[in-house]
């Protein structure tokens, strides 16, 4: 597996990061936030999963490409989520209708993906 997809993934994460920590604050400050309190959950809880992929994948413990997909399912899904949820509560309207849903379905997925990636036979150089 290339270790330019791992980079990105780690970028990735450390935006999500990033951006769940701002979402926080802003939940923390501002009057009837909760859905930037969900939106901030929902990056932080994934940018440690998509963290933890990538060493796993790494050590060898998951299939890395079906890991992989995971991780990246992580980043897509998480966006869609928390972008949807962050832009109801700054703009006052969705990012497309069923945004949040459509996140929310394929962070289920991801998880799902996980599992195969565990269950699946790793590959051996």
């Amino acid at each position: 597996m290339p270790s330019s997809l791992f980079r990105i993934l780690i970028i990735l994460a450390a935006i999500m990061g990033a951006d769940g920590v701002i979402l926080a604050a802003g939940a923390a400050h501002l009057p009837d936030a909760t859905r930037l309190a969900s939106a901030s959950s929902m990056l932080l809880f994934h940018a440690l999963a998509t963290l933890a992929v990538v060493a796993l994948t790494e050590r060898g413990i998951l299939h890395a490409r079906i890991g992989i997909a995971a991780a990246f399912g992580f980043v897509v899904a998480a966006a869609l989520f928390a972008g949807d949820l962050t832009l109801r509560q700054y703009a006052g309207h969705s990012l497309f209708p069923m945004a949040a849903p459509t996140g929310g379905t394929l962070l289920i997925v991801s998880w799902l993906v996980l599992a195969v990636a565990a269950a699946w036979p790793a590959r051996r150089p």
